[in-house]
């Protein structure tokens, strides 16, 4: 239980202000589906975690690699330039938009922006300490729900207030600048 109790608290500290809140809130805004984005979170937490947590107990240092440094700045830089690309769809092309649409967008992107992010090393080092593949995946989810249900809820009820064109642009901005100083880090040592 302490692990489940200790992974929670962890990682829903750990994601408040993190780059997945940025997402679920542009991810609510663009899709207006609830639901679907909420489902697609809880998919890719609980598949990107579990790898993580497995990984965690057989080899603690897996991601201190160069070739994963590169990978996780340049993820955050694409992540930026997509985010930069406007909104295409009319509000009446918008309601076209499925809910498997959404779910299989959030999907993606959390399950790749979550390689390399703090809550997935966190889980990792969390799994190699309580050797608890089920109860930490169990416990990083939960706190990886706790940080974003909120974010998504608000984002979907504000999504017609919101100047969608100035998020666009801080969310590419946010996430080209940690591209940017996770490869400068590794660069600079």
């Amino acid at each position: 239980m302490e692990s489940l109790l200790v992974s929670t608290g962890v990682v829903a500290i750990a994601e408040i202000g993190d780059k997945t809140q940025l997402l679920a809130l542009l991810l609510s805004a663009r899709f207006r589906k609830p639901v679907p984005i909420i489902l697609g979170i809880l998919a890719a937490t609980l598949a990107n975690h579990a790898i993580a947590a497995m990984v965690g107990m057989a080899l603690s240092n897996w991601l201190r690699g160069d070739f994963f440094q590169w990978v996780l700045g340049a993820s955050f830089i694409v992540m930026g330039l997509w985010a930069l690309k406007p909104d295409t769809l009319e509000d009446n092309e918008r309601r076209r938009i499925t809910g498997a649409s959404a779910f299989l967008v959030t999907l993606v992107a959390f399950f790749f922006v979550e390689i390399g992010d703090k809550t997935q090393v966190a889980t990792m080092a969390l799994a190699a300490k309580y050797q608890s593949v089920i109860w930490v995946t169990a416990g990083t989810t939960l706190g990886m729900m706790l940080a974003n249900v909120p974010v998504v809820l608000v984002g979907e009820a504000a999504a017609s207030r919101l100047p969608l064109k100035a998020i666009r642009i801080a969310a590419a901005v946010v996430f080209v600048l940690l591209g940017i100083l996770v490869l400068l880090r590794h660069v600079i040592g």
